[in-house]
């Protein structure tokens, strides 16, 4: 009993890494512009869909190919933040929302008209092998996600803490007004954190892309995940982002233990109402 409980939650952490990185994007793009991306999930999708084609083809392993998908998906970010939030910036919050539902419609039927429904997956050498370590044994793809993760957590948090650059982004998210007094142009800051963003999540897409199947609807699930995962950390919140995302995989990993499996992810949907009603700032939010 006690390895079944080991075993179950060191998959929901290594499941839960994945989802912080995922919501870190999210929560990263809200922090600095207070815009909301429902079209995240379907970026990550894109993502998956790429890694998956230029392993397909080119015979690039799937975490490699994060060296494409990253500078790929920052360039689309910044383009998405330019052309399509930028000219509605400052008006009402639901035109943000309409406006990635409707991007995020348009690349997951794009997906659909390219590629089918079909189920599509990346098969390497080192899949099927696993860790052992005493009673229990790790998933060598989940683990190398996962330590991916956490480096990259950790390059995008010296970033924003020890460069020029990151001090701007979040002296823009802190006070707008502020930052333009001092010389920052905050539309090019708002370009770089929306494309930042982006690159998460298409980092993201490649290193599950050995441990998922991928179709056009791939990314809902992971996105409404993250979105639990933004609210019980705080909104905006680093950290909070990084340690929810590892309370919310082994919230799923144990639902996943006793209920079957399309109810697995119902106990962090109920952990959310619980926070919502008891903690609605989050776990890690400040009051406003």
């Amino acid at each position: 009993m006690l390895s079944l409980a080991l075993q179950t939650f060191i998959s929901g952490i290594l499941l839960g890494g994945v989802y912080s990185f995922v919501a870190l994007g999210l929560t990263l793009i809200f922090g600095v512009m207070k815009v909301i991306n429902f079209a995240h999930g379907s970026l990550l999708m894109w993502a998956m869909y790429i890694s998956f084609w230029v392993h397909y083809y080119l015979k690039i392993d799937p975490y490699l190919s994060a060296l494409i998908t990253i500078p790929l998906f920052w360039g689309a970010g910044w383009l998405i933040q330019r052309l399509l939030i930028e000219p509605v910036l400052d008006a009402p919050e639901f035109t943000h929302i309409l406006i990635t539902l409707g991007l995020s419609t348009f690349l997951e039927n794009l997906a659909l008209f390219l590629w089918t429904s079909d189920y599509r997956s990346v098969k390497v050498s080192y899949q099927g092998q696993r860790l052992p370590l005493e009673s229990i044994s790790i998933s060598f793809t989940s683990l190398m996600a996962f330590l991916f993760v956490i480096i990259g957590t950790f390059l995008l948090y010296f970033f924003l803490k020890k460069t020029d650059l990151g001090r701007a982004i979040r002296a823009t998210a802190e006070e707008k007004e502020g930052a333009i007094l001092m010389g920052i142009n905050y539309k090019r800051v708002y370009c770089i954190a929306f494309g930042i963003g982006a690159a998460c999540v298409g980092a993201a897409g490649s290193f599950i892309t050995p441990i998922f199947f991928v179709d056009p609807l791939t990314g809902l699930s992971f996105i409404l995940m993250a979105f639990v995962v933004v609210i019980m950390g705080g909104i905006g919140n680093f950290w909070g982002t990084l340690v929810c995302g590892l309370i919310v995989g082994v919230t799923e990993s144990v639902g996943a233990l006793f209920m079957p499996g399309s109810m697995k992810q119902a106990l962090p949907f109920a952990l959310l109402i619980v926070m919502i009603l008891f903690k609605p700032t989050g776990l890690f939010g400040n009051k406003r």
